[in-house]
């Protein structure tokens, strides 16, 4: 576990989003969201292209009709993404760059960044909000800033990033560390590298 890690175990305000006075509750695309006032919380976002729409709207339809529950709805979506499909813009250096120079620089300011990854078609960042800063407002920011920077650098226009993204609250001292490797094993367990510290654009990285 690297130093920004030990410096950033789990503490009790990690505990039920609902429990929480101040929250505000909202939907984006098909999920529920909770914002809550210094929450730690697991993000994953991907490109707009990540994802086919029929297979998608299949797996959403899965859901709703309640042979699949979300955390299977999760993880079906996080295995496709492995699997590298669609552009991959994020395998290119100079917008992985701006990702993570983006992420490194609300760190300790609106969150304190623990854990990230950004992986060819999706990112995962594990964050504790700081003050009365959201978790929509602060993804707003990220996926606002980087998707104008990367369509730049492509010399393209449009959607860089889907609009859905997803969070989870973390429960518990086990929860914490559990996500912290699951973030940091994702090139390992995708078959990018052979060790969470070879991948460049990852918390794990030496060169972090």
């Amino acid at each position: 576990m690297s130093a920004k890690h030990e410096s950033s175990c789990y503490h009790p305000q990690m505990r039920d989003p609902q429990e929480n006075a101040g929250r505000r509750k909202h939907s984006r695309g098909y999920l529920q969201h909770f914002d809550v006032y210094e929450a730690t919380q697991f993000f994953t976002f991907r490109l707009a292209d990540s994802m086919p729409q029929d297979v998608l709207k299949k797996w959403r339809a899965d859901l709703e009709a309640g042979s699949i529950n979300d955390a299977d709805f999760r993880k079906t979506i996080e295995k496709f993404l492995d699997s590298g499909y669609g552009s991959c813009n994020l395998r290119d250096a100079r917008i992985a760059n701006v990702l993570r120079q983006t992420l490194i620089k609300w760190d300790d300011d609106r969150y304190e960044l623990i854990a990230w990854v950004i992986m060819p078609n999706h990112v995962h960042i594990l964050i504790r909000l700081i003050g009365d800063n959201l978790q929509s407002d602060v993804m707003h920011s990220i996926k606002s800033y980087t998707a104008h920077q990367a369509n730049k650098l492509l010399g393209r226009t449009g959607r860089f990033w889907s609009v859905e993204s997803f969070d989870r609250y973390i429960r518990n001292a086990d929860h914490f560390r559990n996500t912290i490797k699951y973030i940091e094993e994702n090139p390992v367990n995708a078959r990018l590298c052979e060790a969470p510290e070879d991948w460049e654009f990852s918390s794990a990285s030496s060169s972090d």
